[in-house]
């Protein structure tokens, strides 16, 4: 997810959670009042929380990781407002946002999110950004595991869709190698810098994810 949904100079006013106060949350709802805890062999996927502006600041910002989505929030205060948009997106029912924490720590070094195309999220956009000193060590396979199994089983989605500039290499090999189909390109649809990049569409449906899934095995959810 190159372009990212949230925009710092568009944040003025808080989103009304359209979650109804009391009662159960409706089947397959349930994320909306918090996300779940998902655990797999590297990493663990939990909920954003303020008091990770600071890593993220740290693991996001940098060149290599930013070189290659939209401009992330410019200052730790910038995140933290982020992860206030995030939770509040997140009630709404229109966007998702994971920390990604190693296994046994308990600092983000990365995100993983899921924006809605669709009412109930039938088709949505995935998109994740990683600290590069991650890179290469498993951590994005194992965290992408969790989100698709999420948002295929538990969201409910049948299309999951990733764009990614045609120059990031690195990007498109990640997405190729957890089983993304790539379905063409998208010319001049990314402004980075000044400068518009093509970038490749890539997709998941529902039943290739249940056929993956017979293969890997089912991940924790707490």
């Amino acid at each position: 997810m190159e372009k990212m949904p949230y925009q710092a100079h568009l944040d003025v006013d808080p989103i009304v959670s359209t979650v109804p106060v009391g009662g159960r949350a409706p089947k397959g709802t349930e994320w909306r009042y918090g996300l779940p805890r998902l655990t797999g062999s590297m990493v663990t996927l939990r909920e954003l929380r303020r008091s990770d502006a600071a890593a993220l600041f740290a693991s996001v910002t940098t060149e290599e990781v930013a070189q290659f989505i939209s401009p992330p929030p410019p200052t730790v205060e910038g995140f933290e407002r982020f992860i206030a948009w995030a939770r509040s997106q997140r009630q709404a029912g229109q966007y998702l946002c994971f920390a990604v924490v190693p296994k046994d720590s308990d600092v983000a070094i990365g995100l993983f999110q899921i924006r809605s195309l669709e009412p109930d999220f039938g088709a949505a956009e995935w998109g994740f950004a990683i600290a590069s000193e991650f890179w290469g060590t498993g951590v994005f396979v194992d965290g992408a595991k969790l989100v698709l199994d999420f948002a295929f089983t538990t969201i409910g989605s049948h299309r999951l869709e990733a764009r990614s500039a045609t120059v990031n290499g690195r990007g498109n090999g990640a997405l190729r190698k957890i089983g993304a189909t790539r379905e063409g390109v998208l010319r001049k649809s990314f402004l980075r810098n000044g400068e518009y990049f093509d970038q490749t569409l890539w997709t998941i449906l529902a039943d290739d994810w249940l056929d993956a899934k017979a293969a890997w095995g089912s991940p924790i959810i707490h």
